[in-house]
């Protein structure tokens, strides 16, 4: 019965956290603007029909029945997606079967030694969501990364343009000489137009693999630039300038946040700590939260309020720049 019911937690947990992963990080305000302009400049259906020409539908699980499964719920765009921007080159049913399996075990142990299911299914769900933490984590990495190195990228991609090379061979020049990720990922646009995509779609596909503004900045800057003309190398000192600018401005609310978002993690996570310590010290003590009604009550209770003032710590600290 355990096991059933942390495989239902893990569909839920992983749905949920697949929905929150990928949603977008900009302010309002630039995001209306960004996405008037992607529509103004989005490839037409002809074109993305090219583009989609060489791609190829990937298995989301080895296991027949799972792939079966989660390509009926149609997590397989938006999975492969956000993995690659994780650069993680497992499956999506490989991260939710691993996250099954430490939420079975690290439960089945706990019900072991605490001899009662409720702490048991506690500890379970809050494994659940661990591998997909983990590979959140390396795409919020990825992403910081990339959006660190885009400034050198553009200001070698000016420096072509005013020795009077194109800027297709700017982008070339740029995934050559550029240290990875943001190498791999101009050379991937790069490649695209050799094989004979437009500029529009190609930059397109970029701001989809690397949803960071400051690309999509950079993107509807060269697009509007090819529409309306002008000296495309000043249009990019100017890009470096408001990106590294922003960036300036985002290490320095880090900075000023730094303090509150420990005292978040400090006190999300000294309840749990003091109540493990508490029940390795005086087991009986500590097993009445769970095998008496008002233990249960108080047990729950305080989760939600934890589980609460977490959430609002970080909806305080998590300001957008």
């Amino acid at each position: 019965m355990l096991i059933v019911l942390s495989v239902i937690m893990c569909v839920f947990a992983a749905a949920i956290i697949v929905v929150m992963m990928t949603g977008k990080s900009t302010s309002k305000r630039i995001s209306v603007r960004l996405a008037a302009l992607d529509r103004d400049y989005a490839a037409a259906d002809h074109e993305e029909a090219t583009a989609d020409i060489r791609k190829h539908q990937e298995k989301l699980s080895a296991i027949p029945w799972l792939n079966h499964w989660l390509t009926r719920l149609n997590l397989g765009t938006s999975s492969s997606l956000f993995l690659y921007q994780a650069g993680v080159t497992v499956s999506l049913g490989t991260i939710l079967l691993t996250s099954v399996a430490i939420s079975a075990v690290v439960g089945y142990l706990v019900y072991l030694r605490a001899g009662a299911p409720v702490p048991a299914l506690l500890v379970s769900a809050a494994c659940l969501p661990l591998p997909l933490r983990c590979v959140q984590w390396r795409r919020s990495k990825r992403l910081y990364l990339l959006e660190q190195q885009l400034p050198e990228a553009l200001s070698m991609m000016a420096s072509a343009l005013r020795v009077g090379h194109s800027f297709v061979a700017g982008l070339g020049a740029v995934g050559e000489e550029s240290p990875e990720p943001i190498g791999g990922e101009m050379r991937k646009c790069f490649e695209e137009q050799n094989y004979g995509i437009d500029l529009r779609t190609s930059l397109t596909n970029l701001t989809r693999r690397i949803p960071v503004q400051d690309f999509r900045i950079f993107v509807a800057a060269v697009l509007i630039q090819k529409e309306s003309g002008g000296n495309l190398a000043e249009v990019l000192e100017k890009v470096v300038q408001t990106s590294r600018e922003r960036f300036r401005l985002k290490k320095q609310v880090g900075v000023h946040t730094a303090q509150g978002r420990m005292t978040g993690w400090v006190l999300s996570l000294l309840p749990v700590v003091i109540g493990v310590l508490m029940y390795m010290l005086n087991p009986d003590g500590m097993s009445v939260l769970w095998k008496r009604s008002i233990g249960l009550k108080m047990l729950y209770t305080a989760t939600g309020m934890d589980f609460v003032g977490a959430m609002i710590i970080r909806k305080i600290v998590r300001i957008q720049v």
